[in-house]
């Protein structure tokens, strides 16, 4: 059976976007992400990530060093209480490049292939999802895959959100932590 899941953005919504955080040592949590994750975790979301990676393909780290912060972001989700479903990332662009990562692909946000993938490979209801972004463009791949329920967040959990259309954000937060205690996505959302 369909499970429904909480996309999360990971610059700006899981970490503090320093600009291609890629070490340890570059990587600082959003306060109250975990916690918020985790409650995401208990009502029955599966917990996904789905994060544009340009640095890779501009040449600026690895896919491995990629995927050696992946794994202990997860291990620390996992020790929260919050255990991640699945991480996707898409490392082209359509400029600035290197070889053939510098494309126009389905998967970059705004474009719904990482989202319809996980729903593919990980049984997600769709319908019954939330995506929680803190850019236009992560609203729109969400749109774009069928999840009715978006939430924007100001980036790295400070401040107000961007402007967005209405038609985009069905909701509007500082943090995810503020979003999960009002859980906007339990009401009448637009589509």
């Amino acid at each position: 059976m369909s499970q429904p899941a909480a996309f999360l953005d990971r610059d700006g919504v899981i970490t503090v976007d320093h600009g291609y955080v890629v070490r340890r040592d570059e990587f600082a949590w959003v306060p109250g992400v975990r916690e918020a994750a985790a409650t995401l975790h208990r009502a029955g979301c599966a917990l996904v990530v789905v994060t544009n990676q340009s640095g890779i393909g501009r040449g600026m780290y690895s896919e491995v060093d990629f995927l050696s912060l992946t794994d202990w972001m997860r291990g620390e989700f996992a020790r929260a209480g919050a255990p991640l479903a699945g991480v996707y990332f898409c490392p082209h662009r359509p400029t600035a490049a290197l070889g053939a990562l510098r494309t126009r692909c389905d998967c970059r946000k705004p474009a719904p292939g990482m989202v319809l993938a996980a729903a593919r490979e990980l049984d997600l209801d769709l319908g019954g999802s939330v995506l929680f972004g803190d850019k236009v463009s992560d609203l729109k791949a969400a749109r774009a895959a069928g999840v009715p329920h978006r939430v924007l967040l100001a980036t790295d959990g400070v401040g107000t959100p961007d402007a967005a259309p209405e038609s985009l954000a069905t909701a509007a937060f500082a943090s995810l932590s503020e979003a999960v205690q009002a859980r906007p996505w339990t009401h009448k959302a637009a589509a």
